[in-house]
């Protein structure tokens, strides 16, 4: 994997996992164009904003001239249908979705050869918690995009979707059931996703496109019923 000089867009990496990928990216000498509505980033706005996007992408093209990787990776908010008011909705909407397609669809011109979009979803999009409406939406959809630019963007770059499960990002010590819950004996760490960004980028991942990737430590393939695996129900 060489990524020297290649110009990296990466949403929502001041922390957690984009920030992981994009001091992995620096690390290999690539370029790293980053943004986050928190500072610290090549570049501070809300993405749900394109008057925003339109400032943060005249920036990378001036000053690049091309991008070879997007990681779409900021995150939307959760909220439930209980509390979870329209605009709300809206708000994950535009940060988990409409602001990945308006990159791809302004960023396209200045594609280089090989480029590849990484569309970070979530295990959350085929399966789900109460009161998780507006944020498994929002990565449903990215999964569903997904599929669709790949077809589109056909030869002109690669589109796959990374769904984490629990992945910490606090550095916590886990022990136990939660290490015992994942079929792979832990909780997963950033690099675990870290990892599969780099390789779906790379040129060993020239014949992968509009693919998902579940990164769960094998929880969503679990089946769990009352008295399995330590499992209990009980109706209080």
């Amino acid at each position: 994997m060489n990524f020297k000089n290649k110009v990296i867009v990466i949403t929502g990496a001041a922390q957690g996992i984009g920030q992981h990928i994009a001091d992995a990216f620096r690390a290999q000498q690539a370029i790293v164009c980053d943004i986050d509505i928190q500072p610290g980033c090549y570049f501070q706005g809300d993405i749900s904003d394109t008057a925003i996007l339109d400032q943060f992408i005249s920036k990378i093209i001036t000053e690049q001239g091309k991008v070879d990787y997007l990681i779409n990776n900021a995150l939307p908010i959760m909220k439930g249908i209980d509390d979870c008011t329209v605009d709300d909705f809206n708000y994950a909407l535009q940060v988990g979705i409409t602001a990945p397609f308006y990159l791809v669809q302004q960023l396209m011109p200045y594609f280089n050869a090989h480029a590849a979009i990484i569309n970070m979803s979530s295990s959350r999009a085929h399966m789900s918690q109460p009161q998780t409406e507006s944020y498994a939406a929002a990565k449903g959809g990215i999964s569903a995009l997904t599929h669709a630019l790949a077809v589109s963007l056909r030869e002109k770059a690669r589109v796959n979707a990374i769904l984490p499960g629990w992945i910490d990002t606090t550095g916590t010590t886990y022990t136990g059931n939660n290490n015992a819950q994942h079929p792979a004996g832990r909780v997963g760490v950033p690099n675990d996703i870290t990892q599969m960004v780099l390789y779906l980028c790379s040129d060993a991942a020239t014949f992968i496109t509009g693919q998902e990737f579940v990164i769960d430590g094998g929880m969503t393939k679990q089946m769990v019923y009352h008295n399995d695996q330590g499992w209990l129900y009980e109706n209080q």
